[in-house]
């Protein structure tokens, strides 16, 4: 029941934080920026846990503090490389693409582990080539083969796909400091981690623009509460996720949050052709699956 509880919640949150995020860089906030002061609120909001005495898992080898540095890092980066997505392409689209982590998974599981893609497997990579294919615009007098080329051509389906590979990375250390630790520490750590790294790079990246991003910080102060609100809960519900089951079935089960994103793209942004959107998320949820479910054998 909790497990269940646990991804009703990820599915939830995970596009709701994209909607602030776009929100966000709708108003000219800098990504870099954005992922810089959610990390340091969700800093703010645990030192109550690191503060109490046996609050968290204390104290932690160093294999735990190598898989989070890790982690941290490659959470900073994808997400950042996310909201550039978020910022260039249509909410709708971008939930969709998301199905793709689970061949991201099975082609490194190829290379990597030596899996041998089962029948069903190689079904389910084409049911999410298939079922993006119905999520691509065409323009006026453009095919739709041409269109479903030049959409992989776009930076921002670009952008996306490599912060789905971080991501999908990342979830495999995420997952090895958990067994090592636990969901709540791992927590912890990914939230207070990613605020140097994250600081850094505004230092680096944004040095004569930070008295900019402060003031529309405290312009839009509601927003970005939400967005905080949402990726903790985002997070937290992850790793509790994956503190109950495999990283690959819990991914396939975070597929569903696809169909919402589409939903949620109408709703706040007025986003085009979401019948056709919503079937072809169906669709590629589905290979998800599959690909999870009956992906690889030995």
């Amino acid at each position: 029941m909790l497990t269940a509880l646990f991804v009703a919640a990820r599915i939830v949150a995970n596009p709701l934080s994209n909607v602030f995020q776009k929100q966000l860089t709708q108003r000219s906030a800098n990504p870099v920026f954005i992922i810089a002061v959610v990390h340091a609120l969700l800093t703010v909001m645990c030192l109550p846990l690191l503060i109490i005495p046996g609050a968290l898992e204390m104290p932690l080898g160093p294999e735990v503090w190598v898989n989070m540095i890790i982690c941290a890092l490659l959470a900073v980066s994808g997400n950042v490389l996310l909201v550039h997505a978020v910022k260039a392409v249509d909410l709708s689209v971008l939930g969709p693409i998301n199905a793709y982590k689970s061949v991201i998974g099975l082609v490194l599981g190829i290379f990597l582990i030596g899996e041998r893609p089962t029948w069903l497997g190689l079904i389910g990579t084409l049911l999410i080539v298939a079922g993006s294919y119905f999520v691509v615009d065409e323009a006026v007098g453009q095919s739709r083969r041409n269109a479903f080329v030049q959409f992989f051509r776009e930076r921002g389906i670009q952008l996306r796909f490599a912060a789905l590979g971080l991501s999908a990375t990342e979830a495999v250390f995420l997952k090895r400091a958990i067994l090592l630790s636990s969901p709540w520490t791992t927590f912890v750590l990914w939230s207070v981690l990613g605020l140097p790294i994250a600081a850094v790079a505004v230092g680096l990246l944004l040095r004569k623009q930070v008295s900019d991003e402060v003031v529309a910080l405290r312009d839009n102060s509601r927003t970005y509460l939400w967005l905080v609100a949402t990726t903790g809960v985002m997070q937290l519900s992850t790793v509790l996720t994956f503190g109950k089951l495999h990283v690959g079935y819990s991914l396939a089960l975070f597929q569903m949050s696809t169909l919402l994103s589409v939903f949620l793209g109408y709703h706040y942004f007025q986003e085009r052709q979401i019948r056709k959107r919503l079937f072809g998320s169906a669709v590629m949820v589905a290979g998800a699956v599959l690909i999870v479910s009956f992906g690889a054998g030995r």
